[in-house]
Parts: C-alpha cells; sequence; structure tokens
C-alpha cells in the first residue's frame, strides 16, 4: 500500500522502464559491423562488456531468468520444451508458452509485481508473456502468434509504434517488455559469421534507432529508461566433414530399450530419464562415450550452473562441447549455429545496452550475470523486489546518483508523515473543541 501511495503522491521520482530482448545477439555482434545507433547508445549511456545468461542457454529459460532474477534450477522454466514424462507429450516452444503451470511454479515475474504494488504493465511477445501467474496476467499484453515472421522489419516498427505511442504515450505505462526473434534464427540458419546475419544485425541496429526516434518524439526521452539485452549469444556448428557427430544410438553399451523419456535432438543439450533399475548402467555406458559429450547424474552437475536442483530435470544431464549437437538415434538438425552450450563459452555470451535519466553516459561496465537485471529494474520502477538470486551491487554502478531513488522514496514518506500528523492533529483538534 505505501508503495502504491509513493507511485501516486510523486509519480516523478520513477521513470518508465522499456526492457528490450534481442534474441541470440551475441555480445560482439556489433564489433566489425557498423552498427551507428548502437554505438549512439552506447556513448549516451552504459554498455557491459557482456552479460552472461544462465545455463541453460536457450530462450524460455533465459528469458525467464531475467523476469524473474531467478537461475533456471529455482524457477522451474527448465527448457523451451514443455513434457510429461508419464504420458511422453512434449509442447514445443509456442505451445508451451500457454501451459500456466509450466510458468507460474512460484518466482514471479517483474509483470506481477509491479501490478501489484501499483504500476501498470506491458508486454509484446516476451516469452511467458501467455501465462497466468497465480491469477494474474500482464494489463497489456500481445501474445506471439504461432507462425510468424520473426525478421519483418515493418512489422518491428509497427509493434515499436503501438508499444512507444500507444501503451507508454497514450495509455502511460509505467514498464513494458518487448521481443524481437532476431537475429537468433538467421544464426541458427546461416551461422554467426555468415552475410546474412550481418545485415540481421545492421537491421536490429537500424531498430535501435527507430526506437529511441520515437521515444523523442513522444517527449518520453526524460521519462524512460531503456535496457536491451539478449538471452544467449550463438556458436558456429562444426560441418560433419571436420568431426564425429555425437549418436547416442552410436555409443557402445547404450540402448534405447533403457530409458522410459529423453529430451534429445534439441542442439548441444538433452536429458534422460532410465527405466527403473537402469541409471547406473546408462550413465556408465555414456560416460566417456564421446570425446566432446559430458555425461552427468542431476546432483553432479557443476554448482556454477544452477542446474541441478529442480525436480522437473531428469536424473541424467547431457552436454555438448562448443560446435557440437547432440542426436538420439540419427541427426534431426542441422543448423549452421546453436545455442544451449555451457554459459562460460564465450559464444553464449549477450550483450547488454542501457539509456535513459537514470543512466550515465559513455560509461563502459565489467560482464555481470544476466540474472542482476531483475533487481536493476526493480530499483529504477521502484518496486520493492521478490527473493531473487541477483544483486543489485552488481549493476547500480550504472546509475546516476544512486542515492535520487532513496532521496525521493525520504521525501514522499516525509510528507506521507507530514499529512498523518496534519491529521491526527486536526482530528484532535475538532474532538476538543466538540
Amino acid at each position: 500500500d505505501l508503495t502504491k501511495r509513493i507511485h501516486c503522491i510523486l509519480p516523478a521520482v520513477f521513470k518508465k522502464l522499456l526492457l528490450i530482448s534481442f534474441d541470440g545477439f551475441r555480445w560482439d555482434y556489433d564489433r566489425d559491423i557498423e552498427t551507428p545507433n548502437l554505438d549512439k547508445m552506447a556513448r549516451d549511456g552504459v554498455k557491459a562488456l557482456y552479460v552472461t545468461p544462465p545455463f541453460l542457454t536457450i530462450t524460455s529459460p533465459a528469458h525467464f531468468s531475467l523476469l524473474t532474477g531467478n537461475y533456471v534450477e529455482n524457477h522451474g522454466v527448465i527448457h523451451n520444451i514443455w513434457f510429461n514424462t508419464t504420458t511422453q507429450e512434449k509442447k514445443q516452444y509456442h505451445a508451451a508458452q500457454f501451459v500456466d503451470s509450466y510458468w507460474d511454479n512460484g518466482s514471479l515475474p517483474i509483470w506481477i509485481t509491479a501490478q501489484r504494488q501499483g504500476l501498470k504493465t506491458g508486454s509484446l511477445h516476451f516469452p511467458g508473456t501467455a501465462a497466468t501467474y497465480k491469477g494474474e496476467t500482464v494489463n497489456v499484453r500481445q501474445v506471439e502468434p504461432a507462425i510468424y515472421n520473426h525478421g519483418n522489419e515493418t512489422e518491428w516498427r509497427l509493434n515499436i509504434d503501438k508499444v512507444i505511442g500507444e501503451w507508454f504515450h497514450q495509455q502511460d505505462l509505467d514498464f513494458v517488455s518487448l521481443y524481437f526473434g532476431e537475429p537468433d534464427l538467421v544464426g541458427h540458419k546461416f551461422g554467426p559469421d555468415s552475410l546474412e546475419l550481418r545485415e540481421m544485425v545492421q537491421q536490429v541496429d537500424r531498430t535501435v534507432g527507430y526506437i529511441r526516434d520515437k521515444i523523442h518524439d513522444h517527449a518520453l526521452t526524460d521519462r524512460l529508461n531503456i535496457i536491451i539485452t539478449a538471452d544467449h549469444g550463438m556458436a558456429k556448428i562444426l560441418p560433419d566433414k571436420q568431426i564425429q557427430r555425437i549418436i547416442l544410438s552410436k555409443i557402445p553399451g547404450f540402448s534405447f530399450k533403457d530409458i522410459q523419456f529423453q529430451l534429445l535432438d534439441y542442439g548441444p543439450g538433452g536429458m534422460l530419464l532410465p527405466k527403473k533399475g537402469k541409471l547406473e548402467s546408462v550413465y556408465q555406458a555414456l560416460k566417456g562415450g564421446h570425446p566432446h559429450l559430458h555425461v552427468y547424474k542431476k546432483e553432479d552437475v557443476p554448482a556454477r550452473l544452477h542446474y541441478s536442483s529442480h525436480p522437473r530435470l531428469l536424473p541424467i544431464i547431457l552436454m555438448a562441447d562448443p560446435g557440437y549437437v547432440i542426436s538420439g538415434f540419427f541427426p534431426l538438425q542441422f543448423n549452421k549455429g546453436d545455442h544451449g552450450f555451457d554459459n562460460e563459452a564465450m559464444d553464449m555470451k549477450a550483450f547488454f545496452r542501457a539509456v535513459g535519466p537514470d543512466f550515465q553516459k559513455n560509461l563502459m561496465v565489467d560482464p555481470f550475470d544476466l540474472v542482476n537485471v531483475y533487481p536493476l529494474m526493480c530499483h529504477l520502477l521502484g518496486i520493492k523486489p521478490e527473493r531473487n538470486d541477483g544483486h543489485l551491487d552488481k549493476t547500480k554502478h550504472m546509475l546516476v546518483h544512486n542515492g535520487n531513488v532513496l532521496i525521493g522514496l525520504a521525501t514522499v514518506i516525509g510528507l506521507l508523515a507530514l499529512v498523518f500528523i496534519v491529521m491526527v492533529s486536526y482530528n484532535k483538534c475538532k474532538r476538543s473543541k466538540a
């Protein structure tokens, strides 16, 4: 209640916030490509050398870490695919967006937290937007269609017009998350070193310029902070002529007859549920079965990955080295680029930019973990965060005069206290006269 009153009495203390994700934008994509708008944004604001996404470095898990500040093992969105090991049912990325119980698993995304504290939020195409959390959805939302051209620049601009012109300017929303599905898809299809990828990076750059122009046109420059980042990077997949593919069915001693459920053929990661009594034999058969395949019992996954304790994780976790993908019976994926690798791999690192009235100018900062963006966003919005794995100390040096918000809060609380004292005194005086 106090937070709601603070925002009502002195809204100028807290600026609006736009969170943008360009899926799969690797930390170094702008290094040898002309990106004048991203360069200008860095001069006008903050640029991180890179951010480290959580493991598993794929879309839904990483985006939900961004929205909740929790590592994947703590928020439970462990994969792009929803699955049921009993019925063998699987729902791919888009269908999984509508399984409320998959997303509403104890970690509240920032939209719901902000709404509960008196703010108005919106989300366009951001992973997790379609779900309902504890009976609540995002105030204003547009869910990505099942069939959608993620690279259509005209569509991008229409979405930006909606977010800036309608949601922020006309409807006066406080926080909006905006998602673009590129350059991820181009990186998958053509590879991170391709001409097509370079052209898409330039499209992203034009789009950043368009966003900032629209913010200026609607007189929001001094009232709106912008954070632009990504969920992961992209690595080149090594061609068949250079490598021995990882195909589990070809590993001596391993048999799918010992497996009750598998989540494979989805890049460099995989999970297996062995049949009762078969865990140890499956583990021993796979361990050392390929020089670029790492096999872990769930509880033995390196602690730094934060990918071992959630009950949804299957007993055996598989990880491939960068450049390799994991297949079950035979190869099903032929991407030239992929992600999902160990988040220590430099190709998995993502980019980060921030600009606005609360951010310093022309500041380069050291790398930090993506989960730390959540407490930063809560701080900028003036809301109390949920329990999370992030730390504001990792990002607050980006801000202009870190104490501004605290000073503003103190001012508001002082005003509320003054109003309370005046009302109490008035009522006492009124009673004494009576």
